[in-house]
């Protein structure tokens, strides 16, 4: 039996040998338990004193508020210039661009808030509506794992959309695997979009997502197929307005388009467009009835 020395100079060599080690200088990747702590703290300013210990009065607001945001900006800075960093490297641009890029966007993600909350508000209100089971706005808040990844889908969205890269997949990941659902940073979602259940929802990258839409769990909105050269093409369907899918859909394909106002039936397989106004209810869909 070797030493434990022994034991621990051989995990040293294989961190030579192999790499796979996250250095806390800059120029090293962003730290997935920072990112997640901050995350957390985003969502605090969305929705104040629902998920914390915390004593939160009239009073106090200004100041927690204030103490928070000042935390965010400070950490979720640090963690965005080495994201950034990394692919400044990579295709070797100015890093000074990169660290001022950096703290612009976390102070517009700051700026943004207000308008997140306004659409966290509207996805709150649309599970009230659509669920019989849910009897107040603060249930669907305090308990409903959809409203909780769409919110987080919501925040990484903004930081993907304005150039921040790693980060936004690390929050999003995160929340899957708390709640099963996998919502990609890079998809579009529109107001009042509610996830019922949740748990197997995967919402691909380039999918779009009209307003008011409904799905349970076990969705797949994904692509016809995974090939590396269709990166940075639309693989993933498009939901127009007010479409509900019920358990176990898959609709696959970027030129696949459900029409507004559709219904789809549990368990079908779609891979063409739906018109508006349809109801899916077989498994192989041609067509609609």
């Amino acid at each position: 039996m070797k030493t434990i020395d022994t034991m621990v100079d051989s995990i040293l060599d294989s961190y030579e040998n192999y790499g796979g080690i996250n250095f806390t200088e800059a120029e090293n990747f962003p730290n997935k338990e920072t990112v997640i702590s901050v995350l957390k703290d985003i969502q605090n300013l969305i929705f104040p004193g629902f998920s914390t210990a915390e004593t939160l009065d009239r009073t106090n607001l200004k100041y927690s508020t204030g103490e928070r945001v000042h935390r965010i900006v400070s950490t979720l800075t640090t963690e965005t210039k080495k994201a950034l960093l990394y692919i400044c490297k990579t295709k070797q641009q100015n890093q000074t661009n990169c660290f001022g890029l950096a703290e612009k966007t976390v102070l517009s993600l700051i700026e943004h808030i207000p308008e997140i909350r306004r659409l966290a508000k509207l996805d709150a209100e649309a599970a009230l509506e659509n669920d019989p089971a849910a009897s107040s706005i603060e249930e669907v808040i305090l308990s409903y794992p959809g409203l909780e990844a769409i919110i987080v889908y919501r925040i990484a969205h903004f930081l993907q959309k304005n150039g921040v890269p790693i980060i936004p997949r690390i929050m999003t990941e995160y929340i899957h695997g708390k709640t099963g659902i996998d919502i990609n940073p890079g998809a579009t979602i529109g107001e009042s979009f509610f996830i019922d259940h949740g748990t197997g929802v995967v919402i691909g990258e380039t999918c779009i997502i009209g307003n008011n839409v409904k799905i349970y769990q076990g969705v797949t909105l994904g692509a016809l197929s995974v090939a590396k050269e269709l990166q940075n093409k639309k693989r993933h369907p498009t939901i127009e307005d007010n479409v509900t899918i019920y358990p176990g859909a898959t609709i696959l394909g970027g030129n696949t388009v459900i029409g507004e106002n559709s219904i789809v039936g549990g368990n079908v397989w779609i891979i063409k467009s739906i018109p508006p106004n349809s109801k899916v209810k077989y498994k192989l869909a041609d067509s609609a009835d």
